[in-house]
């Protein structure tokens, strides 16, 4: 084997692990979310979970982050919580910061 083909493992190595912390962060962010917005939403105990799993599903339907914005926000706004797009977005974007290191550091 090359130093080549060894450099370019490594790369494919690398992009693997990459993606799969990106999707470990990504998924906690997600429940995260939902934990929050259920707490917004007076949701308690059982039905925070079961929230918090909805988002996390609500991922899978399109890729990127607009499935999960969509209906976080949709779900806020239906129950009168007065919030706007973009400050979910900011939550999201800040979940997924503290999502990234946790996965980082192994928690």
């Amino acid at each position: 084997m090359t130093t080549f083909d060894e450099r370019e493992q490594g790369f494919e190595k690398r992009y693997a692990l990459d993606q799969e912390q990106e999707f470990k962060a990504s998924a906690r962010r997600n429940r995260a979310l939902g934990r929050w917005a259920a707490g917004l939403m007076g949701l308690e105990g059982d039905r925070t979970d079961e929230y918090a799993k909805a988002v996390v599903k609500s991922d899978l339907e399109l890729p990127g982050d607009e499935d999960v914005l969509h209906k976080v926000f949709e779900d806020l706004k239906g129950s009168g919580v007065q919030i706007t797009e973009g400050e979910v977005r900011m939550k999201m974007a800040e979940l997924l910061a503290q999502a990234r290191d946790e996965v980082k550091k192994g928690r």
